[in-house]
């Protein structure tokens, strides 16, 4: 080779790199694969200086390669033409060996052999054609990538290798598009599930809101029955009790049936429906409530749910003989260490406790807060002050509007 010779073939083959370095940055900006197929067939031409370039995808379902995209073809043959994915055409050949097919002249039967070309490579003229294959995302091959030429070449390794490397880069851009098409279907079944359980949650928060309302409606109308006032507030107790549940599966609802429920935000909706007791008890009490953000789980905020509800409602029959006074509600973190404080003060007389009395909810009170392996304190020097101590998971404190 002459040294004019060796100039024009390192010109060509830098020409070459340097397309084949644009495609690479072309398609890994390009999301959409049918651009990106197309770009590749008219550079690949372009880059070998052949009038025709082709990338044929593999249909299983079908065992055939359709022309999936290409350059310089006439109307009809891309997205149309299928061939066999077998030996019996140069793009079968290249995907069942895996390997480069080369075929420089057509017309040869000595190098073509058993080789059945479809009827538009004569309807375009093709002499010569290169195939290599284009690799998928599961191992198996995604399809060939062609170029075909009306002039017969002697293509060299430097060809091949060209082609090769656009092929590896379809391989990646094709193997990304298939994984974002796998999460775009993973999102949508996920989007679908959410909707199905929101849906799912309102019906049950519907039908839990309408059974408790029945069972309230049902104490509402044996209270009016009853007579004594022991009776009345035995009832009021239950109803109370029944309120606070039904506050509970409306936190819980509310959330999507998450896993845990803002005890400082559950707390305060008690604490608005807490006072219609006034109109059972015919006292003018105020009630004051402050709370945290503070996240639990289920069986926690049942809980207190309960010791907040038994405590008010206490404090409300026993603790203000003369009709009226004020009950506070206060829960915050514990400090340092995981773990919540709340407090239930009255200002009313404050009473002495008696061993193993059931007297103002004490023994339900704590057995619900060793229910949480937490701690119990009441202090009657001045009023009646409850002071519960439980664990909680660990969580940033983000102070709750005045809930009062």
């Amino acid at each position: 080779m002459s040294h004019q010779d060796n100039a024009t073939e390192t010109v060509r083959l830098l020409r070459q790199q340097a397309a084949l370095a644009r495609f690479g940055s072309y398609a890994f900006r390009e999301p959409v694969l049918l651009k990106i197929l197309n770009e590749a067939a008219r550079t690949c031409a372009e880059g070998l200086d052949v009038p025709f370039c082709k990338i044929c995808r593999y249909r299983p379902a079908e065992n055939d390669l359709l022309i999936e995209a290409g350059y310089g073809w006439r109307d009809g043959v891309i997205g149309h033409v299928v061939s066999a994915a077998d030996h019996s055409t140069p793009q079968g050949r290249a995907f069942i060996t895996e390997q480069p097919v080369i075929l420089h002249d057509l017309q040869d039967q000595r190098e073509c052999g058993d080789v059945v070309l479809p009827a538009f490579y004569a309807q375009h003229g093709i002499i010569s054609t290169i195939d290599v294959i284009i690799k998928g995302l599961s191992g198996e091959p995604y399809g060939v990538l062609e170029i075909d030429s009306a002039v017969q070449h002697d293509y060299d390794q430097h060809d091949v290798a060209f082609l090769t490397g656009f092929a590896n880069i379809l391989a990646e851009a094709v193997a990304t598009s298939q994984r974002v098409q796998a999460l775009r279907v993973a999102f949508a079944r996920a989007e679908a599930l959410v909707v199905e359980k929101d849906m799912l949650a309102e019906e049950l928060k519907h039908r839990v809101r309408n059974n408790l309302q029945l069972i309230s409606g049902m104490l509402d109308s044996h209270l009016r029955a009853v007579a004594g006032p022991a009776q009345k507030v035995s009832v009021m107790a239950m109803i109370c009790r029944v309120m606070t549940l039904a506050e509970v599966y409306e936190q819980l609802l509310g959330t999507g049936l998450g896993r845990s429920i803002d005890l400082g935000e559950y707390i305060n909706a008690v604490c608005k429906n807490l006072p219609t007791l006034q109109n059972s008890f015919s006292k003018d009490i105020l009630l004051s409530c402050r709370t945290v953000t503070l996240p639990v789980d289920l069986d926690t905020v049942t809980a207190i749910g309960m010791i907040v509800a038994e405590t008010v409602s206490n404090s409300y029959e026993h603790a203000f003989p003369n009709g009226s006074g004020l009950i506070d509600i206060e829960l915050r973190r514990a400090g340092a260490q995981p773990g919540a404080v709340l407090t239930i003060s009255d200002d009313g007389p404050g009473f002495t406790e008696v061993a193993g009395s059931k007297r103002h909810g004490i023994g339900l009170v704590r057995r619900l807060m060793q229910q949480l392996d937490g701690s119990t304190s009441l202090d009657v020097t001045a009023g009646t002050r409850w002071t519960f101590r439980f664990p909680t998971p660990s969580a940033p404190e983000t102070p709750a509007e005045d809930g009062g």
